[in-house]
């Protein structure tokens, strides 16, 4: 038997979570009480939210500090710290505020005019145009946390160089001409040839981008600066619980900071600063040679010669990432593993901007690089019941749903797989943002999502320890005792560490992969990675996202080209890549040795038609590879037999994960809010098939039969619903037999209904007679809390009883004869009463938890940015929503 599932049965494991800790210098008694609550939900571990700490690496921080680590001890829960006194990570804890000015971010920016010539010794005043001067008009960003009203001004504003270029028919690169020679004084005295022309004066300041006093991660000795103001104080305090009760730092989206504030467009190419240092001003002398300065332009411009820009924005991008790696992530890596603590976060990836500049770090692979599980956040709306294609618009900006439904979690886990520094460890920030309006069921499709892509680590958003309502991106666990669903939220916790169990320190079985975007992006036309994603998830075909990186370092990700394409003991039958204009030069090697060994390599509408770094001579080694449409992706993959498992019917809903330790194990999950998924799945695996019910913590048969060497298994998985297959033995353990019933009573007479707020419990009010199930909201539209429902119900001798509920809104509990028969908050709520009930008169009460969305929603709102995520647009029901019946077997 399955090891793993023996000890999970036995009520043992691994703790997966860590929820965030706000704190904001509460007293002891409270923090000591929150620390109580995390445990009691099921939680081994917290990450300490500094953000809203008033004094963060002083006294206050320590003194708490010094209390939650010693209720950690005392639980024997671990702690992680948030690496940064604002969001988000970078700012060093101020450090940057009065530093030199060496150490603060700089970034590289133009400006241009248009003349027409011949114009003899026409005369332009360099010195004016080579100042940055920020729109006064620009509006304020609400996350302009740690800033102060005055920026700081800067006066090292410096001259790059001086270039121009033909604009007759768009930008000709193929003009450019370097003027810098020219200027004299602070003026360009130029004798302009005839036609139009654009003359850009290219110059570095420290007075754009969007955030001030913050590391620039381009640079080391400014980067090492977070490492000073934060890790090392941490450490010459409490180096004895570094890799014991104290296990890592959690850096929460790490920026570059360029261009505008949370724009999900800062991609290479767009009209914005950039973001520079003496590093990356090197590191260009050295790959485009002393004629680099006179195609600066090409970073901003679009025109005619497109090989140039994409070699440019290629060779730009390709040095900032590296650097972002090298002198941020992998420095912090290390300082942390020499020291027996592990550092994780997550980058912003929203919107396609893991691959951009400004509020992300270029490169989804390297800004994690350091890290020691993959991280991805999930926030605000983003991934949302049924929302594969909209709303369009999430927490600040507008919403790709096709990337958060179909590459987010994938990307992630894709990370955690293929990185040995990782351990198939992905961690997902998870809940926060989604307002009170958020309950247990919004909850278990989360992280059914995220778990059927492989993501095992959550950082549940959060545990606030202010006082009761706190408008800062709810919903908050436990609120103070005002949350209703507390006790809910802690039996998801407990099914969610038992999920992550069981997808923990094996191999996720991944038949496909697809390369990553980036580069492609940088240089040009480009289809993004969720394209395809798409097509193979609607068709149950599994995969991970490589970055061409895989093959440019193949030692450090344990690549192997081969019959099969094998990266860090994943393996894969098939390498799909979607359409890009221009590709690397390691991309084109790996693919023409692959396709030489026989290894299917799949282009999307097109072959490339360059390489950016490299000869475009090797391009002809392509020749021959598959060329297919989008929309024929998944028929060619069929035809070559790359699909795991098969349905006796389309069903582009219905997600599986493969996942491999000491047994072979499948999960399944059905993304469809309302249709009930019905069919036959086909499985190569031929043994004995039992279904694991992570809620309930028990093992239950399934209808199977052998095919040949593999395994039809009947299922039928309801919305919001799970199942897990494991073919193995199950010795030694009770397997559940299917229930059948062959009578239903409907209990529609005899019920009391009462209320209690969450304090309040089990102190009910408000008793009454009702004949219907309605919501509850229509007649008591400011109640959050508890809503019990009370009835005597004569029974007959019966061998087995279920009661269903046809719908809830939202936690269920069941007692029956004063004896509680579980919690569940997701459809079908049905409850076995089988052994608990007697011939005769049997109590039978029903307590549903709301969510704390009503009470919210016509409280006042403070003025805080952030409480505009309290407020729920469309109210939910509330309570018992249909019919209740009873099924029996006499």
């Amino acid at each position: 038997m399955n090891q793993k599932v023996k000890q999970l049965l036995e009520g043992k494991g691994n703790n997966h979570i860590l929820p965030f800790l706000w704190v904001h210098g509460e007293e002891e008694a409270v923090l000591r009480e929150y620390m109580g609550a995390v445990e009691a939900s099921g939680i081994g571990a917290v990450c300490v939210e500094s953000r809203p700490h008033p004094d963060y690496c002083g006294p206050q921080w320590w003194h708490d500090m010094d209390i939650i680590l010693d209720e950690a001890k005392k639980r024997d829960m671990k702690v992680w710290i948030l690496d940064d006194s604002h969001f988000p990570t970078g700012y060093a804890n101020g450090a940057l505020k009065d530093a030199p000015a060496e150490l603060c971010r700089q970034y590289v920016y133009y400006s241009s005019v248009e003349v027409v010539g011949p114009m003899k010794s026409a005369q332009m005043d360099v010195a004016a145009h080579s100042k940055y001067v920020r729109n006064p008009f620009a509006p304020a960003s609400p996350f302009s946390m740690g800033q102060g009203k005055e920026r700081r001004q800067f006066d090292d504003d410096r001259l790059l160089s001086v270039c121009a270029a033909r604009i007759d028919q768009g930008y000709d690169a193929s003009t450019l001409v370097d003027l810098t020679d020219l200027v004299k004084d602070g003026q360009l005295v130029w004798d302009i040839p005839a036609g139009k022309w654009m003359i850009s004066v290219n110059f570095l300041t420290r007075n754009a981008g969007s955030r001030e006093n913050y590391i620039n991660m381009i640079d080391k000795r400014s980067a090492r600066t977070q490492i000073e103001a934060v890790y090392e104080p941490h450490y010459a305090r409490y180096k004895e619980e570094f890799g014991k009760t104290i296990a890592g730092f959690f850096s929460d989206e790490p920026e570059l900071g360029n261009g505008q504030m949370y724009s999900h467009d800062n991609a290479i190419g767009a009209d914005q600063d950039l973001p520079w240092s003496d590093e990356l001003e090197e590191q260009l002398k050295l790959r485009l040679g002393e004629g680099w300065r006179v195609k600066l332009p090409l970073l901003w411009m679009n025109g005619s010669y497109p090989e140039e820009a994409a070699r440019m924005r290629y060779v730009y991008m390709d040095i900032v990432t590296r650097l972002v790696e090298e002198d941020f992530s992998k420095a912090i890596g290390s300082w942390c593993e020499e020291r027996g603590v592990m550092y994780i976060g997550h980058l912003i990836e929203d919107n396609n901007s893991h691959a951009r500049l400004g509020s992300s770090l270029g490169h989804f692979f390297r800004g994690l690089s350091g890290q020691h599980m993959s991280g991805i956040d999930d926030i605000g709306g983003q991934v949302m019941p049924g929302g594969e294609v909209y709303p369009k618009k999430a927490l600040i900006s507008g919403r790709d749903g096709e990337f958060y439904h179909y590459m987010l979690g994938k990307l992630g886990s894709s990370y955690g797989a293929i990185d040995p520094q990782k351990k198939g460890r992905t961690m997902c920030e998870i809940f926060g943002a989604y307002g009170w309006g958020e309950g247990v069921r919004m909850m278990k499709y989360l992280v059914d999502h995220f778990l059927v892509r492989g993501v095992n680590e959550y950082v549940p958003h959060a545990f606030s320890c202010k006082a009761y309502p706190d408008p800062d991106c709810p919903p908050h666990f436990y609120a103070n005792g005002h949350d209703p669903q507390f006790r809910h939220f802690g039996v998801l916790m407990r099914y969610l560490n038992r999920m992550c169990e069981l997808i923990s320190d094996g191999i996720r079985v991944t038949p496909a992969a697809i390369l990553y975007h980036a580069e492609a992006e940088w240089a040009g036309d480009y289809m993004l990675s969720q394209k395809p994603a798409r097509v193979l998830l609607e068709n149950q075909i599994d995969f991970d996202i490589l970055p061409t990186d895989v093959f440019a370092e193949v030692e450090r990700y344990r690549t192997a080209l081969g019959k099969e394409l094998k990266v860090n003991g994943q393996t894969y039958k098939v390498l799909v890549v979607p359409y890009s204009q221009y590709i690397t030069q390691a991309a084109v090697k790996a693919v023409a040795e692959l396709k030489a060994l026989g290894f299917p390599v799949i282009f999307i509408n097109s072959l490339p038609e360059g390489i950016v770094d490299g000869d475009g001579g090797l391009l002809k080694e392509l020749a021959g590879c598959q060329v297919v449409a989008l929309e024929e992706l998944a028929g060619a993959l069929k035809a070559m037999e790359v699909p795991e498992i098969s349905l006796d019917k389309e069903y582009p809903m219905l997600r599986y994960l493969h996942y491999r330790e000491e047994s072979e194990l499948f999960l399944f999950t059905n993304e469809d809010i309302t249709q009930t998924f019905q069919g036959a799945v086909r499985i190569p695996c031929k043994a004995r098939v039992y279904a694991y019910d992570a809620w309930s913590n028990e093992l239950r048969a399934v209808e199977a039969k052998q095919e040949g060497e593999a395994t039809v298994v009947s299922v039928e998985l309801p919305p919001y619903q799970s199942l897990v297959l494991l073919f193995d033995e199950a010795e030694g353990a009770e397997v559940k037999p299917a229930a059948a019933f062959n009578e239903v009573l409907t209990l529609g007479e005899g019920w009391r209904m009462s209320l209690a707020k969450a304090i309040e419990y089990p102190n009910f009010r408000e008793e009454q007679a009702i004949s219907s199930f309605d919501n509850v909201g229509l007649k008591y539209p400011e109640f959050s809390g508890i809503i019990r429902y009370e009835n005597t119900v004569e029974l007959p001798e019966v061998k087995k009883a279920e009661l269903r509920i046809e719908d809830a809104f939202e936690g269920v509990e069941v007692f029956i004869n004063d004896k509680s028969l579980g919690i569940q908050v997701v459809q079908p709520f049905a409850f076995d009463l089988s052994g608990h009930i007697k011939a005769g008169a049997n109590k039978l009460r029903i307590e549903v938890a709301t969510t704390l969305e009503r009470e919210r929603y016509h409280a006042p709102i403070p003025g805080d940015f952030m409480a505009r995520f309290s407020k729920a647009p469309v109210l939910g029901s509330t309570g018992i929503v249909g019919e209740v019946t009873l099924a029996i077997q006499r």
